[in-house]
């Protein structure tokens, strides 16, 4: 089985619907139940950083100004997950910048890259928890501290963390191994569960 890639992007909103732009972006490479390898790149794209994002995430302007062209850096992140499975937390959110920027710079897309939730995986194996944000989970699960939240490559490290613990808790439930198509079925009962809901 290939490795997967946890990403994570940081960005100047919330949808590239809405103009939105990636401002950084961290891949986390996870094979044979450890963290192997990682990218991370902060992104120019001219678009501007609302102050409050700057606030969350210590992004600035000045920054980005300095920093290489989103297209090149989609296109290296790209090589760098080629033919892996992709996971985020809140992927949703993820998954459209993911595919935005990656039409941006004209890449090719990875029939790979299937995306794995986190979020909705954490729902489904730890309904108990206060809730489901990442900083929530991972302070309740005592995981590794990745460093500051709202960078992304502490976000993806921590992500990558939390995806070991539920694939550890699957298997300590169900005596097997979840590779990334299981968890995709499981999330897909969270899907189902939160769309009754509403």
């Amino acid at each position: 089985m290939p490795p997967v890639a946890v990403i994570d992007f940081e960005t100047t909103g919330t949808s590239p619907r809405c103009g939105a732009r990636a401002t950084e972006i961290a891949a986390v490479l996870v094979d044979g139940g450890r963290i192997v390898d990682s990218f991370q790149s902060l992104m120019h794209s001219g678009a501007r950083v609302p102050p409050f994002i700057e606030r969350l995430t210590g992004i600035s302007n000045a920054m980005l100004r300095r920093a290489p062209p989103a297209a090149d850096v989609m296109r290296e992140v790209m090589r760098f997950t080629a033919g892996c499975p992709l996971v985020a937390h809140n992927a949703a959110f993820d998954r459209g910048f993911w595919t935005a920027e990656a039409e941006l710079a004209a890449c090719a897309p990875d029939p790979a890259h299937a995306f794995a939730c986190t979020l909705l995986l954490s729902r489904r194996v730890f309904p108990d928890a206060p809730d489901h944000k990442l900083g929530t989970l991972a302070a309740w699960q005592q995981l590794p501290d990745s460093g500051r939240a709202h960078r992304a490559l502490a976000d993806a490290t921590t992500t990558a963390h939390l995806l070991l613990r539920l694939q550890d808790e699957l298997q300590r439930r169900h005596g097997r191994a979840f590779d990334h198509a299981a968890l995709c079925r499981v999330q897909e009962g969270a899907q189902r569960t939160t769309r009754f809901r509403a």
